[in-house]
């Protein structure tokens, strides 16, 4: 099981709400001009299950595109991470519910590869349920999984032990970034490994503006719930009084710079209140929630050979809608 860290709550009586890092990061955010929160903290316990839904949804196509190419070219993928059978640390970022890596790692277990998971995530709720599932789903697998922010946790994966390190980093999640500053993450990434060491980079492509749109604005309306439930952790964490039914979601995707954007509006003149803050909404005044950024295949070579990596494969799915990369750290 994942240590038990003290959580953020208003109801805990224990807690000054202030020193939370979840508090000082969404009034600092909602102070700003434009008003943003940060997306990373979508994923408590019930945004975790949202997530799954929309990964489940009709017009939700990375998981899939994903998923194919993991299903069909898993031999493949996993000779390039194998390399030339010395022990390795697979360390997944952002690790969910390991869906499409239980097909790496299944493959991994049943060819004698000699390596150690270690999944990262930021959802405590995430690395409990990775410790007692995976064991059991997967006999033989070596797991340590580790609760924390991407880059703290890499270093304390180094700490545990010094084999080489492949990296994943699925689902596009390099796209949850403006350009600019997956370039930077990129970049900090490389600085905790060393030469040798492999990231395996998921990327969803640009394609039809309408195919994207659909992905973020589903009919069913969980895309809009997931960035509601935001709202909605803050009332339950923080002691917020947001009114979820004042706000409303709005998606945009532009072809031209392939920025997908999401945002919640407020459709009344309000006032919420946050601990002791006070946050004024103005009629129509949007809180920018999230981007989810598109590449070309070539942007994607660009950007690893500016962060010091060299592309070595390219496995796509059958409608070329999504790539899953191999760089190796020069």
């Amino acid at each position: 099981m994942a240590p038990q860290v003290l959580t953020c709550s208003a109801s805990n009586q224990n807690m000054d709400i202030t020193d939370c890092q979840f508090y000082k990061d969404s009034i600092a955010g909602l102070t700003a001009k434009p008003k943003h929160l940060d997306s990373k903290y979508f994923y408590d316990a019930h945004g975790d299950k949202l997530f799954q839904d929309l990964m489940n949804c009709d017009e939700y196509y990375p998981t899939n595109c994903e998923m194919e190419i993991f299903t069909n070219q898993t031999a493949d993928i996993c000779k390039a991470l194998i390399g030339n059978g010395d022990a390795f640390d697979l360390i997944e970022l952002g690790a969910g519910d390991a869906t499409k890596s239980t097909k790496l790692l299944k493959y991994l277990i049943d060819n004698k590869a000699d390596f150690t998971y270690l999944p990262i995530d930021i959802s405590e709720n995430v690395i409990s349920y990775l410790n007692v599932t995976l064991p059991v789903t997967l006999p033989g697998i070596e797991i340590t999984g580790l609760n924390g922010e991407y880059f703290d946790m890499l270093k304390k994966a180094a700490s545990i032990s010094d084999k080489r390190k492949v990296v994943m980093f699925l689902g596009s999640n390099i796209g949850n970034m403006p350009v600019a500053d997956a370039e930077g993450f990129c970049n900090e990434l490389r600085k905790h490994l060393s030469p040798g060491d492999m990231l395996l980079i998921g990327v969803d492509l640009k394609k039809n503006p309408a195919t994207v749109l659909a992905a973020y604005n589903d009919k069913e309306g969980i895309t809009k719930r997931f960035n509601l439930n935001l709202l909605e952790r803050m009332n339950r964490e923080l002691g917020a009084n947001f009114n979820v039914n004042q706000f409303d979601h709005y998606a945009m995707y532009d072809p031209e710079s392939g920025a997908c954007k999401s945002y919640l509006v407020s459709e009344a003149a309000q006032d919420v209140k946050i601990g002791e803050e006070t946050i004024s909404f103005a009629k129509d005044e949007y809180i920018y929630m999230e981007i989810s950024q598109k590449y070309s295949v070539e942007q994607t070579d660009k950007m690893a050979a500016s962060t010091a990596f060299k592309p070595i494969n390219h496995f796509f799915d059958g409608r070329r809608w999504f790539v899953d990369a191999i760089w190796l750290a020069d």
